[in-house]
Parts: C-alpha cells; sequence; structure tokens
C-alpha cells in the first residue's frame, strides 16, 4: 500500500491552500492513504477541508506558536511510526524549513519546489521540478530505503473537493521547544489582514522605480483594490523599504499567481526566476528596454506615478 504524509499549516482556523494543494497532489499520484498532519490553531475545525481535498487521515497538532525543533520532532515521530513512501510539504517559508530538516534527520532523497509528483510502477516518487533558475524541467526518481521528501510549490496544481470525511486526531507536540524565537510571517500577514504572498492569486510588486520607501503606498492600495498580495524586489528589500517576506526572486519567494503586476521592476534574472510562471503577467516600467518586459503578456512603457494612480482608481470604481 503506498502511503503519503502531507505536512501542513493552519492559519486562522483554515487549512491554507498550498495545504490543500499537497493533499490533493498527493491523491492524484496514487497513494491510497494520504495522511494530512496539520500544524497551527485550529487544527480540528479545519480538519474537515483536508478530507475534502483528498486526505485519508487528519492529525492535527495544536501549536501556541512556529517552533521548527518541535515541529520537527513530532513529524518525525509519526513518520517513522506510519512509514510513508513520501513526505510532502507545501513549499512556504515554515514548509520548507521542515522539509530540509527531515530530509538531513533521515538522510534521505529530497525533491524541492516540485511542480508535479507521482508514484512509480515501483512504489517510489517521481518528482517534476524545474532546474537551472526556471530554464528546464526535469523529472527525478526519489531513491533511498528511508521516506522520500518533497516540496510542492503553491498555485501549481488545483485542488480536488470530491473527497470523503477523513478521521481526525490529535497529536500532541514532541521535543524541547528551545531557545530560538522565529517570527510566523504567516500568522503576522493573517493578523493585519494582508493576503499571504506565496498563496495569493494576485501579486503587485514593487521596485526602485518607486524612487523612495514612501511611495510604496502606491503598491500597496493598487494591491488592495485587486484583492491581491503585496511584494517586492531585491532591491527593495536590501534598502530597507519592505521586510525581506515580501521580497520575490531567487532568494525571496518563488510566486505563481494567476496575476503579477510589476510596477518600477526592471526585471534582472534573480526576479524574474520568483515570478516568470504566473498566469499573466503586466509590466509598468518607464523604459521600454527594461528586461521585465521579455517576460510581460502585457506591458505597459509609462510613469508609474501616472499610471498606477489611474488605475488604482479605476478599479475601486
Amino acid at each position: 500500500m503506498a502511503k503519503i504524509f502531507v505536512l501542513g499549516e493552519v492559519t486562522s482556523s483554515e487549512v491554507n491552500k498550498a495545504t490543500l494543494e499537497c493533499c490533493s497532489e498527493a491523491k492524484r499520484a496514487g497513494a491510497t492513504e494520504v495522511h494530512a498532519v496539520l500544524f497551527g490553531k485550529g487544527g480540528e475545525s479545519a480538519a474537515a477541508s483536508a478530507g475534502k481535498a483528498g486526505a485519508t487521515q487528519v492529525h492535527y497538532v495544536e501549536e501556541a506558536g512556529y517552533n521548527l525543533a518541535q515541529r520537527a520532532a513530532t513529524a518525525a515521530s509519526l513518520v517513522e511510526a506510519q512509514k510513508p513512501a513520501l513526505v510532502l510539504v507545501p513549499a512556504t517559508t515554515h514548509g520548507k524549513e521542515l522539509a530540509g530538516t527531515l530530509a538531513a534527520r533521515f538522510q534521505s532523497a529530497y525533491a524541492s519546489e516540485c511542480l508535479e509528483i507521482r508514484l512509480g510502477d515501483d512504489g517510489k516518487p517521481v518528482a517534476l521540478r524545474p532546474m537551472y533558475s526556471g530554464k528546464v524541467r526535469a523529472r527525478v526518481k526519489l531513491n533511498g530505503d528511508g521516506p522520500a521528501v518533497a516540496s510542492l510549490r503553491p498555485n501549481v496544481v488545483a485542488v480536488d473537493a470530491d473527497g470523503g470525511d477523513a478521521p481526525v486526531a490529535s497529536v500532541a507536540l514532541s521535543g524541547e521547544a528551545g531557545t530560538v524565537k522565529l517570527t510566523d510571517s504567516s500568522a503576522k500577514a493573517a493578523a493585519s489582514g494582508e493576503v499571504e504572498l506565496s498563496e495569493a492569486s494576485i501579486v503587485v510588486s514593487g521596485g526602485r522605480g518607486l524612487k523612495d520607501p514612501s511611495n510604496f503606498h502606491l503598491i500597496d492600495e493598487l494591491a488592495k483594490a485587486l484583492g491581491g498580495a503585496v511584494g517586492a524586489s531585491r532591491m527593495v528589500v536590501d534598502a530597507g523599504w519592505k521586510e525581506h517576506r515580501y521580497q520575490v526572486g531567487q532568494t525571496g519567494r518563488v510566486v505563481t499567481p494567476d496575476l503579477y503586476v510589476a510596477v518600477g521592476i526592471s526585471g534582472a534574472i534573480q526576479h524574474l526566476v520568483g515570478m516568470q510562471n504566473s498566469g499573466c503577467i503586466v509590466a509598468i516600467n518607464n523604459n521600454p528596454e527594461a528586461p521585465i518586459f521579455k517576460v510581460a503578456d502585457y506591458g505597459i512603457v509609462d510613469d508609474l506615478f501616472e499610471v498606477v494612480p489611474k488605475l488604482t482608481e479605476k478599479l475601486k470604481a
């Protein structure tokens, strides 16, 4: 029997979309059992959605706050007891951190940022993942005796809703809390009413073309009018205009929304790697030679200080 574990997250008493995508992909992969392990607050009330997405068993772990050591110890104990063929996590900030920790602990094969997962005829996972900054896609087989580990890129697979009611069980946290304190960016975004960047279907990002951090309100207002998340280029983050959790790019978040709006961003390769697989890309820049236009579906060559306020006004109306 092929079994896949999905290690997911609950934010504001809801299973995040990236976790539900993992549950559906695990079912499509050919697993006969899909165990969803939900970390966060309010997991019990949110568990039903994981069952609808494809989970056959749901375990919820109530957390007072995010702690990698405890989360990894809890996940490891479940994996050791159940011995799944694959441990699948969403490629969110916490998910990627947990996946790497578990792969090192089990000394197992690990594939990151996957676009598709399937189980081969021999029961070994086969992953489709981008390589060389997204220039090629490769199918890789995860060999080895221990449970393989993979992370699935958000917004690249569909969430199914034809699953059933899965049994739900509570699991206690394992391990010591330790002294490391980490900021949970997902919880921070939810508390402020922001749309979580990695799960957003619409992202509006700003770059150094905004000239001054005080002008970033133009991005915030446009994103709000579209019902989307706010992103930023590396130059903006390095300059201290926005926190790192907003950074889109190779050293930040890789996003694949339905709509990506790049405002005042030239389009360096480091940034393109993080957003070039978006469904539709709109670029606003006053330089017609900017590299961002090479990947854009629609381009506006004009002064962003004139275009963005008018666009925001039209959307609000």
